[in-house]
């Protein structure tokens, strides 16, 4: 159901979630009025204030903690793109201090690596896939044509240590945005977010003013605040899903300057 609004445009999620449930909140504080008095209502205003003041903080407490925390996941997200373009693009200036032959060929298997990346695993995670087994397989090749070569039998070459502490890095990057494109928030966390919502908003449907519009309206704002509130989580929940989401933009300009400098593979 999350993925669904996390793989769909923002409009569609926030007429959904906001927009839906905004207007639900509203028509249910309505009807909430037409069937049981006013004067029953204003009666529970004071007791019911204080237990929506306990409400409303402990909800705003799980919101904000899940905001921060998806927020920080969808940096971390952008930051490993950075850091497997930085070192595929140190892997291929390392490569030219080697002979010809052997760095060729490993600028040509990084090279196909970060195509299929941009093409193949990119999708995939969009779709909440793991991953591209095509992009997997470049990834190894690029570790067996390294450790194939001439430079691997050269015992202590700092050129190869570095070259194999960079894939290292590759490797890794790769993995933690994989991981992050399964998402951050656990189904627990998620039905405590819509229930919490639900009840804090009919919350406010035991409460009485003279102004029954003035009522059903600040009922709306506050679903309006909460389901925006929720529609953020839902957008940066998965970093590489949806419309608001990490682009492979440093993988591709690495992959343009490798073929400016030596021509398409």
């Amino acid at each position: 159901m999350i993925f669904f609004f996390t793989s769909h445009s923002l409009w569609l999620s926030g007429t959904v979630i906001v927009g839906l449930g905004t207007a639900l909140s509203m028509l249910g504080s309505g009807i909430v009025r037409r069937y049981v008095t006013l004067e029953r209502l204003t009666a529970n205003n004071e007791i019911a204030g204080f237990k929506f003041a306990t409400v409303g903080v402990l909800y705003a407490v799980l919101v904000a903690f899940v905001i921060i925390v998806v927020w920080q996941k969808f940096a971390d997200a952008e930051t490993d793109v950075v850091q497997e373009a930085g070192a595929a693009a140190t892997v291929f200036r390392l490569s030219q201090g080697i002979n010809d032959k052997t760095g060729t060929a490993i600028r040509g298997a990084v090279g196909n690596y970060l195509k299929l990346v941009i093409s193949d695993d990119w999708p995939a995670m969009a779709r909440g896939v793991t991953g591209a087994q095509a992009a997997r397989r470049a990834l190894d090749a690029v570790y067996a044509t390294l450790l194939t070569s001439d430079v691997a039998q050269q015992a202590g070459n700092p050129v190869m240590s570095e070259l194999l502490h960079q894939l290292d890095l590759m490797t890794q990057a790769r993995r933690a945005r994989l991981v992050a494109a399964q998402g951050t928030v656990p189904d627990l966390i998620w039905l405590l977010l819509f229930v919490g919502a639900v009840v804090t908003i009919v919350f406010t449907f035991f409460f009485g003013t003279l102004n029954l519009r003035a009522q059903i309206l600040m009922t709306g704002l506050l679903s309006f605040l909460i389901f925006a509130e929720l529609l953020i989580v839902v957008a940066i929940d998965r970093p590489f899903t949806g419309s608001v989401s990490v682009e492979p933009t440093a993988l591709v300009s690495v992959l343009a300057d490798f073929q400016a400098e030596n021509g398409p593979h």
